[in-house]
């Protein structure tokens, strides 16, 4: 299971609504139970460092991920994956997609296809290296 606490599920949401018609990128950070719970605490937004067509396609450059791993370290925070955005297709991983993944991260994906209508799933690899959904859940805060 993997839950996004509301300010960074925020963030994320925002950062591919900007992006749109781009694929948005960065990483998700937080901590881990001895049961493999997540709980995704903060992000860090980064620059699609795709040259060429980014509507379809991120990169992030080693430069980015070496802030992430130090940022990590000196938040005692665990770098527990990546989200990017899908414009106008599904939160589904593509073929590309599992090429580039890594076996520990979750793999958040958002869909956008206009600001009321997007979607977030969340992914990890199987020891087969195919993806499986991760549970999603979202923290809920009772006002009343």
């Amino acid at each position: 299971m993997i839950n996004i606490e509301p300010t960074a599920r925020a963030l994320m949401l925002s950062d591919a609504l900007q992006t749109f018609p781009n694929e948005c990128c960065g990483f998700m950070f937080g901590t881990e139970d001895e049961e493999g719970n997540r709980i995704i605490s903060e992000i860090m937004v980064v620059d699609n460092a795709k040259e060429g067509d980014k509507t379809r396609r991120f990169e992030i450059s080693p430069v980015d991920y070496l802030k992430a791993e130090r940022h990590a370290s000196a938040s005692d925070r665990l770098l527990l994956g990546i989200y990017h955005s899908h414009p106008r297709h599904p939160a589904v991983p593509s073929e590309h997609d599992r090429k580039a993944a890594q076996p520990y991260f979750s793999y958040v994906i958002i869909s956008v296809h206009d600001a009321e209508n997007t979607g977030i799933r969340s992914w990890r690899l199987n020891e087969n290296e195919q993806f499986e959904e991760e549970n999603l859940g979202f923290f809920q805060f009772n006002l009343s």
